[in-house]
This record gives structure tokens, C-alpha cells and sequence, in this order.
């Protein structure tokens, strides 16, 4: 299988990779709201700070062209059957306008670094399995097909 598709295509420079704080919320909401998941400021500002207190996770942002377009959110949790670290992504987007520039592979090597400097012993993620398109990406990227996800909701979240 060819995943020529999914090869960076434009020619976007290294984007800055920096941690998200408060001021970035307008970014995070709009970010947020592109992938699915409608946030307003007050609710993104708020998710922020609760990342940013809490050590095992992180929300890095990617600035290019002077604005911010892409994010990643990560969650460093001890996983009992390996004993180990684990980091989950639990967000990732690019803006449309941005994609097939690479900028989605920058994210997840960073994503990587930060994991392989914690010490996690895998990165893993969860894709909706709507999301044909992300799945060849992820594994374009060097991820494999894991294990079922099955999910109980206990709200509207």
C-alpha cells in the first residue's frame, strides 16, 4: 500500500512548536471547533488550565505564516499491563488550509519527542472510525492498527 498521498506536498518551513498558555485560547477554540468539537474562548481558556496544572499532559501549538494552525494534546498516564509510561494523543488537528504541508508529521514527531523524554514506553492514539483518511495518515506515520476502543457514556461528553 502507497501512502504517497499522505507525504508532505507544500512547502511549509519547520513551524514554531511551542506549549499552549491562556493567551492561546481564541486559537484552541477555533482549532477545537474545526475538528468536531465546538469551544468557545471561555471554554478553551479553561481547558488550557487545566492541562497546564496538571503535569501529565501537555498542549503544544504550531505557529506558521504568523498564525497558529495546528495542535497536539497529550496525556501521560502509568499503564498497568506493560508497567510503564504510556502517552496517549488526545488531540490532533491541522487547520484545512494547512494540510499536506507536513505540518501534521512535525506534530507528531514532536509528539514523540516529548513521550521518548518522559520516558513512555508507546504513543498511542484513538481515531474515530469515521476518519478513513486520518487512519492511512496515522500509519503513514508509522502507527499500527491497535486494539478495539469501546466507550460507555456516562453524560454528553
Amino acid at each position: 500500500m502507497s501512502f504517497g498521498h499522505f507525504a508532505p506536498r507544500g512547502d511549509l518551513p519547520d513551524a514554531d512548536l511551542r506549549s499552549a498558555s491562556a493567551i492561546d485560547a481564541d486559537d484552541v477554540a477555533a482549532l477545537l471547533s474545526e475538528m468536531g468539537y465546538p469551544c468557545s474562548q471561555a471554554e478553551a481558556r479553561e481547558r488550557i488550565r487545566v492541562i497546564v496544572d496538571n503535569d501529565r499532559q501537555a498542549l503544544v501549538l504550531a505557529r506558521s505564516a504568523g498564525r497558529v494552525c495546528g495542535l497536539v494534546a497529550l496525556d501521560f498516564m502509568y499503564y498497568l499491563p506493560l508497567g510503564s509510561t504510556t502517552c496517549r494523543i488526545t488531540a490532533l488537528v491541522v487547520t484545512s488550509d494547512a494540510q499536506g504541508n507536513g505540518l501534521g508529521r512535525q506534530l507528531l514527531k514532536e509528539a514523540e519527542r516529548r513521550a521518548r523524554f518522559a520516558g513512555a514506553a508507546r504513543l498511542e492514539l484513538a481515531s474515530g472510525s469515521q476518519r478513513a483518511d486520518a487512519h492511512a495518515f496515522y500509519k503513514a506515520c508509522g502507527f499500527s492498527d491497535g486494539t478495539l476502543r469501546f466507550i460507555k457514556r456516562l453524560g454528553e461528553a
